[in-house]
């Protein structure tokens, strides 16, 4: 008897079959990972930095804005790396 996530993937796997990727799709999908992991620890240092500065003047306006505009830089970057992964994906 199976279980109800083994139903659940199997359903899953029929709806959308898993692609195999080849080894150099794999290695640039790994490269665009590493390369976006690094731009997001950059933009978040950079971002630190202005905090402690919104921080030591006071300024909560600014450390709130900071914040949402992280969010949003991380939201962003995390979508051009998924768009690129993608594109990775459908070359052959």
């Amino acid at each position: 008897m199976k279980t109800a996530y083994e139903l659940a993937m199997e359903r899953l796997s029929k709806a959308s079959p898993a692609t195999k990727l080849t080894t150099q799709q794999k290695k640039d999908i790994a490269e665009l990972e590493s390369r976006y992991k690094a731009k997001i620890a950059e933009r978040e240092l950079l971002v630190e930095r202005e905090r402690i500065k919104a921080i030591d003047r006071s300024e909560f306006e600014a450390l709130e804005q900071l914040e949402k505009q992280l969010v949003s830089d991380r939201k962003s970057l995390q979508s051009e790396l998924d768009q690129k992964k993608e594109e990775v994906r459908k070359r052959e």
